[in-house]
């Protein structure tokens, strides 16, 4: 079941989710909208290696805005810090943003319970597109629960993600071999 906007925000006054900053007018129906922080990385080498850890160059993307180009991925971060402790959080782009032809998750949409982090965004297009620091790029859902949690993100000991950062973080995949 997805949360609406009255849940959502029963949510946040119970400290179950955590939206930093919270903007009121960011609350849709049933979702809210996050936008684009101001760094961006991009791999070093062409070829990257899923057993090794692949080495990025972080940028800071300036205020008349940065233009994506097909055939690279973009590694972004979302400005909101979010936490969640009681719902599961999914990411998706927002249909203006997909119009533009550009992707901001690969695989990685599903957060896990207890995720408490900026969202890293991997970040794709289809044709040349300026994007700026602060736009809208996503929005958050949050489906409710059913049962008790056992194991959650922030306090898994292998959690590869737990580092609060205000910056996008590269595949930690080589930690899994």
């Amino acid at each position: 079941m997805i949360l609406t906007d009255k849940k959502i925000l029963a949510a946040i006054e119970a400290g179950e989710i955590v939206i930093e900053p919270f903007r009121r007018e960011c609350l849709g129906t049933n979702s809210y909208d996050v936008h684009l922080g101001k760094y961006f990385a991009v791999y070093l080498d062409r070829v990257l290696d899923a057993k090794k850890h692949n080495q990025v160059q972080m940028m800071e993307l300036p205020e008349e805005g940065f233009v994506l180009q097909p055939g690279t991925l973009y590694l972004g971060v979302t400005e909101e810090y979010t936490e969640t402790h009681n719902s599961v959080p999914f990411l998706e782009g927002k249909s203006s943003v997909g119009r533009l032809g550009i992707d901001i998750h690969a695989t990685a949409g599903k957060g896990d319970v207890g995720f408490s982090n900026t969202w890293t965004l991997e970040i794709s297009c289809v044709q040349p597109v300026r994007v700026y620091p602060g736009m809208p790029i996503g929005q958050l859902i949050y489906f409710a629960l059913d049962g008790d949690v056992e194991n959650y993100y922030n306090r898994k000991k292998n959690a590869k993600y737990n580092t609060r950062t205000d910056k996008p973080v590269e595949s930690m995949m080589w930690k899994n071999f």
